[in-house]
């Protein structure tokens, strides 16, 4: 009885007090027995059901949580930095055109 394992001594105790309650007269306990089978299958069931939507619930509201909480913007803009990665180049265009203007008065004079 692997099955009977899952379902717990409540929905056991539950289900056979719901099929004994509605038992006919000319019923045997085996019949009753299967009834309360049945009963038990349908609350393993709903119970199955209702930690689904649980969890769909719960989903959904981590899911507009996330959604509502301020996203932090890992990317900043770039405004000072883009000045600053062509510095060096203007630099070296500046540090050559002073080379070559040394150069051209020191071999004037």
């Amino acid at each position: 009885m692997v099955a009977d394992d899952k379902i717990s001594k409540e929905s056991q105790i539950e289900a056979l007090k719901i099929a004994r309650s509605i038992q006919r007269p000319e019923q045997t306990k085996a019949q009753t027995r299967l009834v309360a089978q049945g009963i038990e299958k349908g609350i393993s069931e709903y119970k199955k059901q209702q930690k689904a939507l649980a969890r769909e619930r719960d989903k959904a509201r981590k899911k507009t949580a996330k959604a509502q909480a301020p996203e932090v913007d890992i990317k900043q803009t770039p405004t000072t930095a883009t000045w600053l990665i062509g510095l060096p180049w203007v630099l070296l265009v500046i540090s050559c055109a002073y080379i070559v203007v040394a150069l051209k008065l020191f071999r004037a004079t």
